[in-house]
């Protein structure tokens, strides 16, 4: 592979038997190209390490180097028994690792133990991993709150992933929950589905307080009033008692749909369906908001959340952190497309 220095839009022409100006107006975005041509093209410009004059303008601008002459060492911080390969956890270190190698840097990963209350046993763990010497942390999401809070009051760069506390002085990257559940229920909502139950614990974790304050919100702007004893908001009891109380609440109330916060109560509300004898999507509609499902089920409908995009971002911010270490915190959420699937019945035919 050509030296980053050399690279021209001819390599990458080369490389996919292109010409120079197709390869030009795909990185431009001018029309004249499938899109998978156009996607080839970046993602060639991409691994080859090109950047565009006005890239390379906006680094300059921001104070980043091109060619960074010193190695970095930064870390991500996961909660502890949280498994790498988890639907979050691995697009997001891909992204993480795909962008701070580019600027030759390197991530390792750390585990935080949950018993982390006291300031000595914090001091202690954070001596053991060297984690003040790191160069940055990424906090990632599912991290206590308590451990959270002390992470943040950190003196060295960090990046949250994941919504941050009310004041925090850190910068954060996140998929944007708001959007994908407005486009969740703007899309029931325009194919005829007025009795929408929401499905979802909303206590454990501040990200899933947020999906369900969305929920209402995007609920209310469409005037249907949300009544939170309608809706499925826990999901610490046994399986089968929850489904004792799924199967109550939706005989009572007759929901045509179902939103699922997360996998778990997906998988929950699709053995419940299962077990009532009740059929996707003929007898009920659902959406789920994370993006990957079990083994066995069918397509079913979601906002597609940019989690890779989200660590690219944040390896990207992170390099800008550094060099911009005085300048206001920034929080940034991406928003993602709707894939429809094919668990949705349209009412209105």
């Amino acid at each position: 592979m050509p030296i980053r220095k050399k690279v021209t839009l001819q390599h990458i022409a080369n490389q996919l038997q292109l010409t120079v100006h197709t390869v030009s107006k795909a990185l431009r975005g001018l029309p004249g190209m499938s899109e998978e041509t156009r996607q080839a093209v970046r993602q060639a410009a991409h691994e080859l390490g090109y950047r565009t004059k006005e890239q390379e303008r906006s680094m300059s601008l921001d104070g980043i180097p091109l060619f960074p002459s010193k190695p970095r060492r930064f870390i991500l911080l996961l909660a502890s028994g949280q498994d790498v390969s988890l639907t979050i956890h691995q697009p997001l270190l891909e992204g993480m690792t795909s962008r701070l190698a580019e600027a030759g840097h390197k991530i390792e990963l750390c585990f935080v133990p949950d018993g982390l209350n006291s300031d000595e046993h914090f001091s202690s763990w954070l001596l053991h991993h060297g984690i003040m010497y790191a160069d940055g942390i990424f906090i990632s999401p599912l991290i206590p709150a308590s451990i959270e809070r002390r992470l943040i009051s950190l003196e060295l760069p960090r990046i949250m992933l994941n919504f941050p506390p009310f004041g925090a002085k850190i910068d954060s990257i996140i998929w944007d929950v708001f959007n994908a559940m407005q486009q969740s229920v703007d899309y029931l909502v325009n194919r005829g589905h007025k009795k929408i139950m929401y499905i979802g614990d909303v206590k454990s974790r501040r990200g899933y307080k947020l999906r369900w304050m969305a929920f209402r919100d995007s609920m209310d702007d469409l005037g249907i009033e949300v009544r939170p004893d309608e809706h499925m908001l826990r999901s610490d009891d046994r399986l089968e008692e929850w489904k004792e109380s799924w199967l109550d609440l939706v005989t009572r109330y007759e929901p045509t749909a179902f939103v699922c916060a997360t996998e778990e109560a997906l998988a929950r509300t699709y053995l419940a369906c299962n077990a009532a004898g009740k059929r996707l999507p003929l007898d009920y509609s659902i959406i789920c908001l994370e993006p990957n499902v079990q083994g066995g089920m069918p397509d079913i409908a979601r906002p597609v959340l940019p989690i890779r995009e989200t660590g690219y971002r944040a390896g990207d911010r992170m390099i800008w952190r550094i060099a911009n270490p005085l300048l206001p915190f920034e929080h940034i959420r991406l928003q993602g497309d709707f894939a429809p699937g094919n668990t949705i019945r349209d009412l209105r035919k």
